[in-house]
């Protein structure tokens, strides 16, 4: 039970990468808010889980774009739970497009809801940690945001920037016990991979060296360690979770 009694907020909680971390924190004993324009399929999973394991589970509709909603969503989480101690900024979108064709509504939304909303989110969450001088805050970055990828500027500008913000805000908080990292996964099986052919697949592993698409509890379970006291002298790292790709 690594994080028994500990209290975590997901952005982007429903679904994908963001329900496996949803599902290994709930497992390990801690209350999970999770944030999302529609609370999914998997809130009585969650809160059967979370039953199960002395924590409970919370959906709070919420758009992490708009900062005057996102923010009094978050001060509402912060005044039910008491304080959150572990932050996870998951939520994302990809719009893609070659750069010539992409529209700025396009280059916009990506950059709002992948990069901007974690510094909406993490503003007022790290106050309150640092209050408390305890914390863990893990961004959910990208490979791309490191090696690029044609035909995604908007994506990996943003993934990158979310690299940048995590570096510089852990510096800003190590002192007050407040670690902030990233994770840079890789080719995931997601809905997003779902919908490729067996070509496009090929393709894909041929790029990595473990040779498979990764699945989203590998995922999860690196942020599981982050959030937990098992990475208490942890701070300001990118990991990758790739299968080997871009090193």
């Amino acid at each position: 039970m690594l994080l028994n009694g500990q209290k975590a907020l997901i952005t982007g909680g429903s679904r994908g990468i963001g329900r496996e971390i949803a599902l290994q924190f709930l497992k390990n004993g801690a209350s999970v808010y999770y944030i999302d324009l529609a609370p999914g399929d998997s809130l009585e999973e969650y809160q059967r889980i979370a039953a199960e394991n002395g924590g409970t589970a919370v959906y709070k509709e919420g758009n992490v774009a708009d900062e005057q909603t996102i923010t009094a969503v978050v001060e509402e989480i912060l005044e039910q739970s008491g304080g959150i101690d572990v932050l996870v900024n998951n939520a994302g979108i990809t719009r893609d497009g070659l750069v010539f064709r992409m529209t700025a509504q396009d280059w916009n939304d990506v950059l709002t809801i992948n990069l901007t909303s974690a510094f909406y989110i993490s503003k007022a969450i790290s106050r309150s940690m640092i209050k408390r001088r305890s914390g863990s805050i893990i961004n959910v970055a990208s490979i791309v945001g490191v090696i690029g990828n044609a035909g995604q500027t908007n994506y990996s500008a943003s993934k990158a920037g979310l690299i940048g913000f995590t570096k510089s805000l852990a510096r800003e908080v190590a002192g007050r016990n407040v670690r902030v990292n990233a994770v840079a996964p890789g080719f995931i099986n997601t809905k997003m991979t779902e919908k490729l052919n067996d070509e496009q697949r090929d393709v894909l592993r041929a790029q990595i060296p473990m040779n498979r698409i990764g699945d989203p509890e590998e995922v999860a379970k690196v942020i599981l360690f982050l959030a937990s006291d098992l990475a208490s002298y942890v701070t300001g790292q990118v990991i990758h979770i790739t299968g080997g790709m871009g090193m």
